[in-house]
């Protein structure tokens, strides 16, 4: 949140000045947005606090309602998403708190998608639709009421309105054809008396600040994490809260399948139509979705969400991956739920519903209804494989032409920053191109939002910066209050860091480059391959193998057991824990000015001599892009090497320390001294 101050407050900052060209409330969320974020905000976020936020204002000081708490940019939980307004007050009828959730949207004009009723275009110019204001209202009031304990108690507490200050009723007709609730209704420059009414309605004319504090200060339930999502795959309003690029881009998918559906026999969604009678149907080319985002984006829990959504409308959709780990995790989940007599059912199902790019090279075209392909960056050139059979190895036939051929609705989920060996081609660019070539339409989405690393955007931009993934050069780490980001003077301080995170409840693994060999198990005992000095520690157990008293390298992320060993980035990609420790190896070092890479130092088997350097190169930088964003409440770093650790901290401000609490025994938190203890000063 950036500013929280009645209405009376801000009716003096509403007032122009002649020595500035903003309003002195314009001035302020500009800096109070600016030491949040690290950057200026948007011109389109300026123009809204600048010409929205006072028609709000007025409006409640025309109804007598100035005590009545204004809250401006109200983060979602784990998001990087935010509500523009709050208002918080007491209800007049029942004397509990009210809440009204607020959208501004300055356009005067806005049309409809034919295809896809959510999705609109509010005349930016941009050429980009955008998610349908009321929708978008409503998607951001059930997220809040997901996540926050104060209104989960009570949801009539809050409600939400988009709030089209600009605009006419006519100019914007077919946006009022999407069904309002009471967490979205839609108002228009003609319907501001009735907005007013509203206000009166919801707000008696007394202090505000008490719900204020009760919504500030409101338990935040846990984000779901991938597997919490999949385990919920047949619960009734389960799932998700999809925002923004995600829902339009769910929403357009299961359209496009439900348009398809009387082609394939099945009568899907509620907008199913059977053709009429009589009438003949000219074959449109196959569409393909691409949904490419960073590292908690929401890839996953679309592809789970789509998933989960047309298994509940009687209708099989396929997850496939190139993951080891997150398939069989995923399978483990389904065979879990198995009731006595059903394990055999539950395991065929579950080898159905979830399974390898490489397992279609033989399906015939179009014989799965929807194909959903998560973790599409890991996609390889062909499907050949050491039990491929002799007369196909030579197939040079691309992997992603049998996935796209094998579905009548191909979606792809991808990084274009994850693919982690030289034979994983899996980029949107590419991806794209293989389509194209076939004859089919292609759809590319952007989800810019993160739902990891308690929303952090600057995280996201800050790791990429310091891999060199986007061209520019390392920059200083500056908290913005929603990820935590720490060094650890040595593996034994992050080990304990760690492992007591775990003892509070919360999940916590620690990861490490490649850069130690991966032996099997000495009998049933790990070997202790990751050694620092005086400290060892073995890798997860290796997938081919078991060990009593550790978990199989598929659910390493996901079982207690695995805060035990360290976890490579095979095991740790698409999962996320609360707390990340991970450990930069000597394969990336810190010279110069910017990370390089040294390839003499991988045990990665991938790196033969017949790959070049520009290749291990750019899988260890996204390995490591990998490992650093898993976290979704922190991240603790250390580096093997001294001048790359010296690096992180001249980079990074906060560091592991002991603190007192309370003349409590001091603990290890992550607001340490900013000194080494070999460089503390020791008095006396």
């Amino acid at each position: 949140m950036l500013l929280q101050l009645s209405a009376a407050e801000c009716d003096r900052l509403i007032v122009p000045r002649s020595t500035s060209q903003r309003l002195p409330l314009t001035e302020r969320l500009i800096g109070a947005y600016t030491s949040a974020n690290g950057r200026e905000p948007t011109r389109g976020d300026v123009e809204s606090w600048d010409k929205s936020i006072p028609v709000v204002v007025k409006a409640l000081l025309e109804t007598g309602r100035g005590e009545v708490e204004v809250q401006v940019e109200v983060d979602l939980p784990h998001t990087n998403s935010a509500v523009d307004l709050v208002l918080c007050g007491r209800h007049p009828g029942t004397g509990s708190d009210s809440y009204l959730a607020i959208e501004l949207k300055q356009v005067r004009h806005a049309t409809v998608d034919s295809a896809c009723p959510i999705a609109v275009d509010l005349g930016f110019g941009d050429g980009k639709h955008k998610l349908h204001p009321v929708r978008q209202i409503q998607r951001y009031c059930d997220y809040m009421v997901r996540y926050l304990a104060h209104l989960q108690e009570d949801p009539e507490r809050l409600k939400g309105v988009a709030l089209l200050h600009n605009a006419r009723d006519a100019g914007v007709e077919a946006l009022f054809k999407l069904p309002e609730s009471n967490h979205g209704f839609l108002y228009t420059l003609d319907d501001m008396e009735r907005f007013r009414q509203l206000l009166v309605g919801r707000f008696a004319p007394a202090s505000g600040k008490p719900a204020a504090e009760a919504l500030r200060r409101a338990r935040r339930y846990p984000l779901l994490k991938v597997t919490d999502i999949a385990r919920q795959r047949s619960v009734k309003n389960g799932g998700l809260e999809l925002l923004d690029e995600q829902y339009v881009a769910f929403d357009r998918i299961s359209r496009h399948l439900e348009k398809t559906a009387p082609l394939t026999g099945l009568k899907v969604g509620l907008f199913y139509e059977p053709t009429p009678t009589g009438s003949t149907s000219v074959a449109e080319p196959k569409r393909v979705y691409i949904l490419r985002g960073g590292p908690g984006s929401g890839k996953s829990a679309v592809a789970l969400q789509l998933q989960r959504v047309f298994n509940q409308k009687g209708h099989e959709a396929v997850l496939a991956s190139g993951s080891h780990a997150y398939t069989e995790t995923l399978r483990e989940i389904t065979s879990s739920t198995a009731r006595r007599g059903e394990v055999a059912q539950k395991k065929a199902l579950a080898r159905r519903l979830y399974r390898y790019f490489n397992s279609f090279a033989d399906a015939p075209p179009d014989s799965v209804e929807v194909l959903i392909c998560d973790e599409a960056h890991r996609m390889r050139r062909n499907s050949t494989h050491r039990y491929t059979r002799k007369e196909v190895r030579d197939d040079d036939r691309p992997q992603a032409t049998e996935l796209i051929r094998a579905a009548k609705v191909p979606v792809f989920l991808l990084d274009d920053h994850q693919s982690i060996r030289p034979d994983e081609v899996g980029t949107a660019r590419y991806l794209k191109e293989v389509a194209e070539s076939m004859g089919c339409r292609v759809e590319v989405t952007d989800l810019s939002g993160t739902f990891r690393a308690g929303g952090s955007l600057r995280f996201r931009s800050w790791v990429q910066q310091l891999l060199g993934l986007d061209d520019s050069d390392p920059v200083s780490w500056e908290p913005d209050g929603r990820m935590t980001l720490t060094v650890a003077d040595s593996p034994e301080q992050m080990e304990r860091f760690i492992q007591e995170r775990g003892l509070e409840g919360m999940t916590a693994r620690i990861t490490a480059g490649f850069c130690w060999p991966w032996s099997p198990p000495a009998g049933h005992t790990l070997v202790n391959d990751v050694q620092i000095g005086d400290w060892h520690r073995p890798w997860n157990v290796k997938p081919e193998h078991t060990v009593p008293h550790a978990p199989r390298s598929d659910v390493w992320a996901t079982d207690a057991r695995g805060i035990g060993q360290i976890g490579c980035v095979y095991t740790a990609q698409t999962f996320e824990y609360d707390w990340n420790g991970v450990i930069i190896g000597p394969d990336l070092l810190y010279r110069d000015g910017a990370f390089r890479v040294s390839r003499t130092a991988s045990e990665d088997g991938a790196f033969d001599r017949g790959i070049d350097d520009a290749m291990v190169t750019r899988c260890i930088r996204n390995a490591y892009h990998v490992l650093l964003t898993r976290g979704v409440v922190g991240t603790v770093l250390y580096a093997v090497d001294p001048a790359t650790h010296n690096a992180l901290r001249e980079l990074i401000p906060g560091t592991i320390g002991m603190q007192h609490y309370d003349g409590a025994e001091p603990r290890l938190t992550a607001e340490g001294s900013h000194l080494p203890p070999a460089h503390r000063r020791r008095r006396g």
